[in-house]
């Protein structure tokens, strides 16, 4: 059964205010998710890592879908362009990108991966259900919109950057070494986390020219996600390496 656009909205501006008590909560509090370099007891149950991130990730790539393609209808060309960004972006992230990461012993708490798959059900749902049933088509004409070609560039510096810092970071972790190092070159001469910068432009140019709520709602809170995580990484790395480059930057260059 459709659901009314009014609390479609209203639930969404819900979404979006959460995401601003949990940005401010990760920042004010300093709290380090347990996961990665930050794993510790007191969380539950572990899973590996792959697993986890295949569970964890993989049900935004079926719901989304499931949703976009339940009614069955004509989408224009438009619509069927930002279907094949989530679906890109997704197959990597749940079916690629979990069976390149090292060590390959490593586990996050099962707690967390709950917590990504909720969130991660919350989007592909919105962004899905938005999509397949309730967006208006959008016009030929939107190609040439100027929210529709910064959006595409914004998306595409930002998948570049994510996919390399991924990349980098991965060969730093070469012959299952548990030792953390610190990365150089690239991005990396700016910002500790350019993975993540990169991930929120992803999003933000998804958010841009897609130019709906939901796909801002995604936006807004991969950023409340992933900056206070890279302000972490920034403090880790300083109390970690007596020699890290101080000109480096958390997450912006120059600026955070």
């Amino acid at each position: 059964m459709p659901v009314n656009p009014h609390w479609f909205n209203l639930f969404l501006y819900i979404w979006l205010g959460l995401a601003g008590v949990i940005f401010i909560l990760l920042v004010v509090l300093k709290i380090e998710v347990p996961y990665g370099r930050y794993t510790r007891t007191g969380w539950g149950s572990f899973i590996r890592n792959r697993a986890g991130w295949v569970l964890m990730e993989f049900p935004s790539l079926v719901v989304f879908s499931a949703l976009f393609l339940a009614e069955g209808r004509k989408h224009d060309a438009v619509t069927w362009f930002f279907f094949a960004i989530w679906v890109f972006h997704y197959i990597n992230r749940s079916l690629i990108y979990p069976f390149r990461i090292r060590p390959f012993s490593k586990k996050m708490p099962l707690s967390v991966m709950f917590m990504g798959i909720f969130f991660n059900l919350i989007n592909a749902s919105a962004n899905g259900y938005y999509l397949g049933f309730l967006k208006p088509d959008y016009p030929d004409a939107w190609w040439k919109d100027i929210r529709f070609i910064l959006g595409v560039m914004i998306y595409l510096f930002g998948v570049v950057a994510n996919w390399w810092a991924d990349g980098k970071l991965i060969r730093l972790r070469k012959n299952h070494d548990n030792e953390y190092k610190i990365p150089y070159g690239g991005l990396f001469r700016y910002v500790s986390c350019p993975n993540y910068l990169g991930e929120i432009m992803e999003w933000s140019g998804f958010a841009l020219m897609a130019w709906n709520l939901p796909a801002l709602a995604f936006a807004v809170w991969t950023f409340a996600n992933l900056v206070p995580r890279a302000l972490n990484h920034q403090a880790w790395y300083q109390r970690t390496f007596p020699a890290y480059p101080k000109e480096r930057k958390a997450l912006i260059p120059f600026i955070l």
